[in-house]
């Protein structure tokens, strides 16, 4: 392990030029960071997850109730073994040849045998309680690591001049004030590594955990090769945008249109300006070009580069999902129904039709017929996003 550890951290690869690990060993004059530093986050993400849990029951549940946010759940299925066995061990999702198979063993028609279906998917969906649990914890942890880096990058020199950010290196001290924000930082993200997979589902699951994957590594690297400027200037700059999501998701689920669509359309503004705007500026300029003017360049900074253009393409990949999400607030006065990143949340998470009524009792074949005969039966078969207990839900 010895040895593998030493060919991985080799000091040609990952230091400039006449640089070596022995350089930057802490000393009494001065600390710099240290990978065994970085250890300290797994007890520390663990930690972080059990505040979440006494955060969600203790704090956000009540402020959900006060704020009559709806506590229950979809409706459920009415109880059916045949059904359950073929939702569990079969087909979420059964094809025409199936159900028409269900319909003649059952004697229902086809149209309740559908929505069986549709209720049982929903059945595993969230509550607006849990979402807006979730989001609480998010929206409060999001604003104090905004405030605390921000307070940081303000009596930083280097935020406005990025050319400072190289100024020394690789000799520049570590603070504790960076110390501790990289720690968090890290924390959180692997926090969210395995959070995410007890948390709500959402269809963008796979890019999610793709950008934690890369937050990790560019956290974890960045602190190794004492990229601390540039890295507490990148975070922030991801943050500043997220709390204003998750806010918006809140106005959401607490039936406040107005205030959710002005918070999603404040939340599109700084995202762009941020993402597309200023990290190119930034980060990208000053790794990209500045970096190697200061010190030369050097074989890692190849896979810094590189991570830093994958996220841009995320970037570039959510702008699109929110300009989508921002015209149909602008012209369709649909802001706060369809929250498009990662947040972030469930991408049409619940499933709805026209055709539920008020009984979950299934129809037989015969009395189905008599209800089409007798134009009652309403079966327009479209599905929507609920919102609440009846319309819709943030998309």
């Amino acid at each position: 392990m010895a040895g593998i550890l030493a060919w991985f951290w080799n000091e040609r690869f990952w230091l400039p030029h006449n640089v070596t690990w022995a350089d930057l060993k802490s000393t009494e004059e001065a600390t710099f960071p240290q990978v065994e530093d970085l250890y300290l986050a797994f007890p520390l993400a663990f930690c972080i997850f059990m505040i979440r849990m006494v955060f969600e029951r203790f704090i956000a549940k009540p402020c959900a109730l006060g704020l009559k946010v709806q506590a229950n759940g979809p409706r459920k299925a009415q109880p059916n073994a045949i059904l359950e066995k073929v939702f569990t061990a079969i087909t979420k999702h059964p094809d025409e040849k199936r159900l028409e198979g269900l319909s003649k063993q059952l004697d229902w028609d086809v149209r309740s045998i559908q929505r069986w279906f549709r209720q049982r998917r929903n059945q595993e969906k969230p509550s607006t309680l849990r979402r807006f649990c979730e989001s609480l914890w998010r929206f409060t942890f999001y604003l104090y690591i905004f405030t605390y880096g921000a307070r940081l990058l303000k009596k930083s020199p280097w935020v406005w001049n990025t050319r400072l950010c190289w100024t020394g290196y690789p000799y520049q001290p570590l603070m504790p004030e960076m110390h501790y924000y990289y720690i968090l930082q890290l924390s959180y993200y692997w926090s969210l590594m395995f959070s995410q997979f007890i948390d709500i589902k959402r269809k963008d699951f796979t890019i999610m955990f793709t950008h934690h994957i890369i937050a990790v590594i560019l956290i974890t690297l960045s602190y190794t090769v004492n990229f601390i400027r540039v890295g507490v200037l990148t975070m922030c700059l991801h943050d500043v945008v997220d709390s204003v999501l998750e806010a918006a998701k809140m106005a959401n689920y607490c039936k406040c249109q107005k205030l959710c669509d002005f918070l999603f359309l404040s939340f599109a503004v700084i995202f762009m300006i941020t993402r597309l705007g200023l990290y190119p500026l930034w980060v990208l300029n000053t790794t990209i070009f500045e970096l190697p003017e200061a010190v030369g360049g050097f074989p890692s900074l190849t896979i810094f580069i590189i991570l830093l253009l994958v996220l841009q393409v995320l970037h570039c990949f959510w702008s699109y999902l929110i300009v989508k999400a921002a015209y149909k607030a602008i012209l369709k006065g649909k802001a706060g129904k369809w929250n498009p990143l990662h947040a972030k949340d469930d991408r049409s998470d619940i499933e709805s039709s026209s055709d539920e009524e008020p009984t979950t009792a299934p129809h037989s074949k015969t009395s189905h017929s008599s209800a089409t005969t007798n134009g009652t039966s309403g079966t327009n078969g479209t599905n929507g996003y609920l919102t609440g207990g009846n319309s819709a839900e943030e998309h």
